[in-house]
């Protein structure tokens, strides 16, 4: 039985937001979604009730237009939007009666594992269990602000070789961890699949997108940070990934997208 807790407003797709999906398949919670493409959304009004703007929207003067990283067009967001959310980011996660917000994908992500209780301990069954996928998900926060700002740069035709040379540098040290964690159990955190597999499945995938760009890194002499040698460098953080892939939870949200970027190589 599931039971609808979460409304979650984002762009869409959106690996980020995949995370909590995921994690709802996992707990048997029901998660609302509500969104469009990432150039769809200035036509949206940014809300509790997110919908695309009418006309009665568009005159409310409790609507605000702010500009917000990542889209290029002004956008209408309430005054209720960013109460909730004060940083004005999506995915934008909100309680039932929409009075209380939470964001950035990982802590939306901890919501779904606490409303589902924790089912299977997917968020640890412990304060110290809990601590350390924690700190697995704050590692990687390090390597994600980096690919955002990559990917971002990419879209934005902004790319320099010192914003890639500090990915690379981040996407490395990552993986380093990530393989030095997957050497002495089966996954991240310990012998159970829990949040940290889902965060680190779903932030390879958003790097992915990379794929659309080639041949703006083509310009650069620089290689795909998802490429062969990634793969013969960090061999278990690569098998883990393909193998979260095919798994019955994520393979809905993952299975889809991936196919989608990897047609990009025919």
């Amino acid at each position: 039985m599931t039971s609808k807790n979460l409304r979650i407003f984002s762009y869409l797709p959106n690996p980020r937001l995949f995370k909590s999906t995921i994690v709802g398949r996992i707990c048997g919670v029901e998660i609302e979604i509500r969104g469009a493409k990432p150039n769809e959304l200035s036509e949206w009004l940014w809300d509790f009730d997110a919908r695309p703007l009418s006309i009665e929207d568009r005159q409310e003067q409790n609507s605000t237009v702010l500009a917000s990283k990542g889209f290029d067009n002004e956008l209408f967001k309430t005054s209720e939007f960013l109460a909730a959310h004060p940083f004005g980011n999506v995915p934008a996660a909100f309680s039932p009666d929409g009075k209380t917000g939470v964001f950035e994908s990982n802590s939306i992500m901890r919501s779904v594992a606490r409303i589902g209780e924790n089912t299977n301990n997917v968020y640890g069954f412990d304060a110290f269990s809990s601590s350390r996928i924690d700190s697995f998900l704050d590692s990687s926060l390090v390597f994600a602000c980096d690919s955002q700002a990559y990917l971002l740069s990419l879209m934005q035709d902004t790319l320099t070789v010192d914003i890639y040379n500090s990915v690379a540098s981040a996407f490395t040290n990552w993986l380093n961890g990530i393989e030095k964690a997957l050497s002495n159990q089966k996954y991240l955190s310990s012998n159970y699949l829990t949040l940290a597999d889902v965060c680190f499945a779903c932030e390879i995938a958003l790097l992915y997108n990379e794929k659309y760009y080639q041949d703006k890194l083509d310009n650069y002499d620089l290689d795909l940070l998802i490429n062969p040698k990634i793969h013969e460098h960090f061999p278990q953080s690569w098998r883990h990934f393909e193998t979260l892939v095919e798994h019955p939870d994520f393979q809905p949200d993952l299975g889809p997208y991936l196919r989608k970027l990897k047609n990009l190589e025919k």
